[in-house]
């Protein structure tokens, strides 16, 4: 995990001889006083930079700068902060990223930090700041070997004259459980297996005194688990139902509840996938990801509120007992699914954590995450992920936690018309919807069918924002940890 120390000092207190400085500039303010103050001939080259126009302060434009003879760090990294009435802390947390690689690049241990050319940073910029250096720092790195010794940052001082400290190791937390999706996702299914899940789930529960329960396939007849237990027919890898309940706010507080897709790998069943692009399919478990993630992060900070998680985990393989197109399977509220596509597995595995979940506990909320459908990529692309709901004020609430980490979702209808999409003829439902309409909704309405009724519930799709091609910013080539961030701050909200 990309984590390293960090601390807050004053300006007064910062220690010489840093490996480097990073610091912010405004592309419409120039150069702060108190800097040109305490740095002169560095303030006279980044005076050049800007005149002959190779540095305009661009939001995430760098530059590095060295200052022989200064005290302070051997070089300095200028990073563009964009226009000041533009600025929000997601500037600053994807500049902080952007400083982050570049010390990578330098193969920089020790960094001071100072953002906003100011002497006080505020709580919200302090986490940004945070949550920047960590994400935008991740490399994964457990599969290559080593060509050096570098094993990336390791000390981080943040000047500000403001008391930021509970910020900073707030930010810190948070990343710790979006690094922590990205390896699960990073890892190759043969390692990433159900039971890994499991084992991490074991982990989280222990340091955080959580209750752990783990069903098993011999389980799943009797449970009444009948989509996970079709879905996991074709493969020989033990499947995992992981329920982690979390209870530190006490039977008056409020109870967050979260269901994670764990499909470790897809390879679409008897409907088989293209080759092209399948070994990507080790991704379709960030759902699960995430709330292992968002656990995580729980049992490191301990909210005063009590979240249920559970993670329905396997394989869907090609194997001799492969569930088929034309199975009927029960779920575990007692529907029967016709089942069309082998490769729609994701919402049957679903269905069961959702039917469970809300049948065995009294929720305030509940948010699935899933990479559910490839229609969710073709209307939003990469930058939000999709939701719909049965709850509009709860919606409302993800949606605004959302632009304030822009962890974003973006709302998609749920009319009751759409449930008509899913209708079987022979079975209760169908596992799809209208041939190539509406196919990120279809999704939605058939895992509505499985939420017990008034449970507010919101299901979002993160086939797009779980996971790139091309990284930009704090976002990586691969698994991005989208949704931890996003619920870290609906629980904090909810405290």
């Amino acid at each position: 995990m990309s984590l390293f120390n960090i601390n807050a000092k004053s300006f007064n207190e910062l220690p010489e001889d840093q490996d480097v400085y990073i610091f912010g500039l405004f592309s419409d303010k120039g150069i702060p006083e108190a800097f040109k103050l305490a740095h002169p001939k560095l303030s006279e080259q980044i005076s050049l930079a800007l005149e002959n126009g190779e540095f305009k302060a661009k939001l995430n434009q760098s530059i590095i700068l060295y200052s022989p003879g200064c005290k302070t760090a051997k070089r300095f990294i200028a990073v563009g902060l964009g226009e000041s009435d533009k600025y929000t802390a997601d500037y600053l947390r994807q500049a902080a990223a952007t400083a982050a690689k570049r010390t990578l690049e330098l193969k920089v241990k020790n960094l001071a930090v100072e953002f906003m050319g100011e002497e006080f940073l505020n709580s919200e910029d302090a986490q940004a700041l945070a949550e920047g250096l960590v994400m935008g720092s991740y490399r994964f790195l457990n599969y290559k070997k080593a060509d050096d010794e570098y094993s990336g940052i390791e000390n981080v001082v943040v000047l500000s004259d403001s008391d930021i400290s509970t910020a900073l190791d707030y930010g810190m937390s948070v990343s710790a459980g979006v690094i922590l999706a990205r390896d699960l996702g990073n890892h190759p299914s043969n390692i990433a297996t159900p039971t890994y899940l499991a084992d991490t789930a074991e982990t989280i529960a222990k340091t955080g005194g959580m209750k752990l329960t783990i069903y098993e396939r011999e389980d799943f007849e009797k449970l009444g688990f009948g989509g996970i237990q079709g879905v996991a027919q074709g493969s020989d890898v033990p499947p995992k139902f992981i329920i982690l309940e979390y209870m530190g706010g006490g039977k008056e507080a409020k109870t967050l509840g979260l269901v994670g897709k764990g499909l470790t790998f897809d390879s679409g069943g008897i409907s088989i996938k293209p080759s092209a692009g399948m070994d990507e399919m080790k991704f379709d478990m960030l759902g699960g990801a995430a709330v292992l993630g968002i656990m995580s992060v729980v049992a490191e900070i301990k909210p005063k509120l009590n979240i249920i998680a559970i993670v329905p985990a396997t394989e869907n393989m090609n194997g001799g007992e492969a569930y088929k197109p034309g199975d009927i399977l029960t779920a575990y509220n007692g529907k029967t699914i016709e089942i069309l596509n082998t490769d729609a597995e994701g919402r049957l595995i679903l269905a069961d954590g959702l039917a469970y979940i809300t049948d065995k506990f009294e929720l305030d909320g509940l948010v699935d995450f899933a990479t559910l459908t490839g229609a969710v990529v073709v209307a939003l692309g990469h930058r939000y992920s999709g939701v719909m709901t049965n709850d509009q004020d709860f919606a409302d609430q993800l949606i605004a936690v959302g632009e304030k980490t822009q962890d974003r979702v973006w709302q998609m209808p749920l009319d009751d018309e759409y449930a008509e999409d899913i209708k079987s003829k022979i079975a209760d439902i169908k596992n799809t919807g209208a041939a190539r309409e509406a196919g990120t909704i279809a999704a939605g309405a058939f895992l509505r069918e499985f939420v017990k009724e008034g449970t507010a519930w919101c299901h979002v799709d993160i086939a797009g924002s779980g996971w790139l091609k091309k990284g930009r910013s704090y976002q990586p080539e691969g698994p991005t940890g989208a949704g931890v961030r996003l619920i870290m701050e609906l629980i904090r909200s909810w405290e």
